[in-house]
């Protein structure tokens, strides 16, 4: 079940059990912190988030024929999860940088295109699961028109 669904279960529970809902009963489970298996919200510019991100825009380029790379250019929303490390849930922008994809080991170096005819960027949705102790990061999901 998704966690929104777990979360409706419960509060219907709740409401069948007590006969109406109790004071704040779900905003309490929303607000809390984060507990293993619930998405919680974290902040775009965090640097967790925008090395999943990096990640993405490197999973991109090589599921890519584009000659050129692309590189995150904004990150909208950011959810993390635990589950078994952590996941990340994003919704991003990756642009076409100038770089050619060819010959740039780094996307650090690389700048945006500024050519208007050559300017191109994909709105995506990104889950990454990092698994600190394994070192491991895996792209599970990326999906970008």
């Amino acid at each position: 079940m998704r966690p929104a669904g777990v979360l409706l279960a419960v509060c219907s529970l709740v409401l069948v059990v007590t006969r109406g809902p109790s004071q704040d009963f779900c905003s309490q489970i929303l607000d809390s912190g984060v507990r293993p298996g619930c998405p919680k919200t974290i902040e775009t510019n965090d640097p967790d988030v925008l090395r999943a991100a990096r990640h993405s825009a490197e999973r991109f380029n090589n599921c890519s024929n584009d000659a050129f790379l692309f590189k995150e250019s904004h990150v909208s929303r950011a959810l993390v999860q635990i589950v078994k490390g952590l996941k990340f849930m994003l919704d991003m922008d990756i642009s076409r940088t100038t770089c050619k994809k060819l010959g740039h080991a780094s996307l650090d170096n690389c700048s945006f295109q500024t050519n208007h005819t050559l300017q191109w960027t994909f709105s995506c949705y990104s889950e990454v699961w990092v698994v600190p102790w394994l070192q491991s990061v895996e792209v599970s999901v990326l999906r970008c028109h």
